[in-house]
């Protein structure tokens, strides 16, 4: 009983922050807008102790994120002289969030392909030529300004997350092929993603396909590195165990020569300013060398406290909360200037990209599972990716809304969706 009246009480108090929503908006009225925006959040906030949405709490709480932010961006720009959306905090950022989906990856991941190769190949295909064709389709369709299209597209260009494979299994879809593909779509992600960027996003803003690939390096391929070092240091095998402990001595002799002057003398002859490239090129032998240190450091943790990698998701999915946080306050004039349609056009990204990865491989030949599988490895984008490569733009009020927006809605028909499919399985 107490759960029903939970439920009533949020529903009721959700409408009532939806009418106020509505109404402030069409009539330009600041106060019902606030109003609305923190009737919502305390509706949701109580939506966190309804069991029926158990399924949804991440996504409730992404939701939250961005009506606060929206209500209060002032809370979420700075910490006295700290900006919130500093480079390299959010940087460590997004590393921590990729390491913390790398620890629940391995090695043995890219092994698969061996086995289904043609099935890893059709859902790469779709992958990686339906989203982004239809960001930017939807861009253009759209007539949105130049910054918030190219942030469609860099939805659409970036990889799968692990969402994907959460999602495979609650709808008993081919678990095998869904990690496969999400590895091998990530190890692809810093030759694809700039590629797309360039040709699709580069009709509407300036991209640097070169620094958006060694930002991806950054971002994502050194953080996967430190949590696939971690897994070889549990090898059986003595002597590969060895290997990694000596690559991780001379890191760790690298990084101390870096602390002492070296990357200090580097800096001062190719200043970013100057030389953006080089000084990026310069600088990934010091990720590569600090990845090593962070896995060893990470299994000598595990080591001790064997419950740790079980928390390493909650850690990532805290780092996504943050990037909701921050770009939706940092953007929130351009997100009400545009939010209506941009939430409509994202939702038919979304929507689209779970019909034509589904059709797409069912034409090309494959049954109804892996279909479905290659249906929601299309839907779902590493939004994380994407907000990072916006920053890295310094162009996270604008190119990184879409990423906002796309994460808590995919999760939201995600969820639907596999429940769905499960439903008709056990049918």
């Amino acid at each position: 009983m107490k759960q029903r009246n939970l439920s009533l009480i949020a529903f009721v108090i959700l409408l009532a922050g939806l009418v106020c929503l509505c109404a402030g908006y069409l009539c330009g009225l600041a106060l019902m807008l606030r109003m609305g925006g923190w009737l919502i959040i305390l509706a949701l906030l109580g939506g966190l102790f309804v069991d029926q949405v158990r399924e949804y709490r991440f996504t409730l709480t992404i939701l939250i994120a961005n009506f606060t932010a929206l209500s209060a961006p002032h809370w979420f720009q700075s910490v006295g002289d700290l900006s919130l959306t500093d480079a390299w905090l959010l940087l460590i950022v997004v590393q921590a969030i990729m390491f913390g989906m790398g620890t629940q990856m391995s090695l043995r991941d890219f092994g698969q392909v061996v086995r289904i190769p043609s099935a890893v190949l059709i859902g790469l295909t779709c992958q990686f030529m339906i989203m982004p064709i239809l960001g930017f389709s939807l861009a253009r369709l759209f007539q949105f300004p130049p910054e918030i299209g190219a942030g469609l597209i860099l939805v659409g260009s970036c990889s799968s997350g692990l969402a994907s494979n959460v999602l495979t299994y609650l709808a008993k879809g081919n678990l095998v092929l869904s990690v496969t593909m999400t590895a091998l779509a990530t190890a692809m992600a810093p030759v694809i993603t700039p590629i797309w960027m360039k040709l699709l996003a580069g009709t509407m803003i300036e991209v640097n396909a070169l620094q958006m690939s060694l930002d991806i390096v950054k971002m994502v391929i050194v953080p996967l590195l430190a949590a696939f070092v971690s897994e070889l240091l549990q090898s059986p095998r003595d002597v590969v165990r060895r290997c990694v402990l000596a690559f991780v001595g001379m890191s760790g002799l690298g990084l101390l020569l870096l602390c002492v002057g070296v990357w200090q003398r580097l800096a001062i002859s190719y200043p970013s300013q100057q030389f953006p490239i080089m000084h990026s090129l310069l600088s990934i032998p010091g990720f590569i060398a600090a990845a090593f240190v962070v896995g060893w450091l990470y299994r000598l943790a595990v080591d001790r406290w064997q419950k740790l990698p079980r928390y390493m998701p909650q850690i990532s999915m805290g780092g996504i909360v943050y990037f909701t946080l921050v770009t939706t306050a940092k953007g929130r004039e351009q997100l009400l200037a545009v939010g209506v349609m941009l939430l409509l056009a994202t939702i038919l990204h979304n929507l689209l990209g779970y019909l034509l990865g589904y059709w797409g491989a069912r034409l090309m030949g494959m049954n109804q599972c892996d279909a479905r599988t290659v249906a929601i490895e299309v839907g779902t984008q590493n939004g994380a990716m994407a907000t990072g490569l916006a920053r890295g733009m310094n162009k996270l009020e604008t190119v990184g809304l879409a990423a906002v927006i796309f994460a808590p809605l995919m999760n939201v028909t995600g969820s639907i969706l596999a429940n769905h499919w499960r439903r008709s399985v056990k049918q």
